[in-house]
């Protein structure tokens, strides 16, 4: 049995969850999520809990356990609380902007870079550096931070380029360190 699959998800004050025709919905202050259930497993809801229960002991039902488990014990929070990743820019002149629903970028390139939000994700910049972003979805947060990250990753160098907060960035000796070592 999925230590992780069998846990129940405690649906706080303010959360609907509608299970109908292989669709979980999920309902909260901070947005309604949906999301459709694997064939193999099923959610069920008594009074303020949802269990996720597996049709069969085959591998590929044990495989989709947790992990249903775990999707929807984060639209749960997300719908509750929301999600927010953290990016951080290091340049010379690399700076970020928010105009309306677009995040303007200026990341060494000869010309700045409006990066289009998808609906449901929002940004705010704080010192011209740190980008925070906030979602109910986690996976759509983590694909626009990636995306965004995409722009101009970290070089190993001089650290330069877009990272998210708290990465280390492993850096390189420069040619000239490198060749004094003789």
């Amino acid at each position: 049995m999925s230590r992780i699959g069998r846990l129940p998800i405690t649906l706080p004050e303010g959360v609907k969850l509608h299970v109908a025709d292989g669709t979980v919905r999920v309902e909260g202050p901070k947005g309604k999520l949906a999301r459709s259930l694997a064939p193999r497993v099923r959610v069920e809801v008594e009074g303020r809990t949802a269990v996720v229960k597996r049709e069969d002991d085959s591998r590929a039902s044990r495989s989709l356990h947790g992990l249903t488990r775990r999707l929807l014990a984060n639209m749960v929070e997300g719908a509750t609380k929301g999600f927010t990743r953290v990016l951080e820019i290091n340049g010379v002149g690399y700076r970020a902007e928010v105009r309306g629903n677009a995040l303007w970028l200026t990341l060494g390139y000869s010309h700045p870079i409006a990066y289009q939000l998808p609906e449901g994700v929002s940004a705010k910049v704080d010192r011209q550096v740190v980008i925070t972003l906030e979602a109910a979805d986690r996976e759509l947060l983590g694909h626009v931070a990636a995306q965004i990250r995409g722009l101009r990753g970290p070089e190993p160098y001089k650290g330069k380029g877009v990272k998210y907060g708290g990465e280390v960035i492993r850096r390189k000796a420069g040619k000239a360190a490198a060749g004094a070592t003789r």
